[in-house]
C-alpha cells in the first residue's frame, strides 16, 4: 500500500475512536493534529508520521507503524501504531477517573432526587 489513508478513517481503524464519524468530527474541532497542525478528515495519512489526538482531559500521541482502511480487532493495534503519550497523562485520566466517580452497587437504579441531592452537596463540601 503505497499511498496514505484518510486520517479519519485510520483513527477509527486503529480503535482511537468508537466511530468514523466521531473521527470526523474531531478532525474538524481542530482536536488532532500531525507535526503541529490541524488535519482536515481527509487528510491522508502516511507511515512513521506521529499524530496528536486531544481526548480531554488528556493528550494522546502515536506514531503510525503501518496503515489500515479497515477496523481492526484490539489485539492488532499494537502492530499498526505506536503509543508515545506519556505516562503522566494517564495519570491524569485515573486522577480524574477516581476523583469523580461515585459508586453504586449493581443493581439499585439510578440515584432518587434525594440521594442526587446529597452527591452534589457532599461533590461541593468536599471541593472547598
Amino acid at each position: 500500500m503505497d499511498q496514505g489513508v484518510r486520517i479519519d478513517k485510520w483513527l477509527w481503524a486503529v480503535r482511537v475512536f468508537k466511530t468514523r464519524s466521531l473521527a470526523s468530527d474531531a478532525c474538524r474541532s481542530g482536536k488532532v493534529k500531525i507535526m503541529d497542525k490541524v488535519v482536515k478528515p481527509s487528510r491522508e495519512v502516511k507511515i512513521d508520521e506521529v499524530i496528536t489526538i486531544s481526548l480531554p482531559p488528556i493528550l494522546r500521541t502515536v506514531k503510525v507503524i503501518t496503515l489500515a482502511a479497515n477496523r481492526v480487532s484490539a489485539r492488532l493495534v499494537p502492530d499498526l501504531m505506536e503509543d508515545l503519550t506519556p505516562e503522566s497523562e494517564y495519570q491524569k485520566l485515573k486522577q480524574n477517573h477516581e476523583t469523580g466517580f461515585e459508586h453504586r452497587d449493581r443493581g439499585t437504579g439510578r440515584p432518587t432526587k434525594r440521594e442526587r441531592r446529597e452527591i452534589e452537596f457532599l461533590k461541593l463540601y468536599l471541593d472547598e
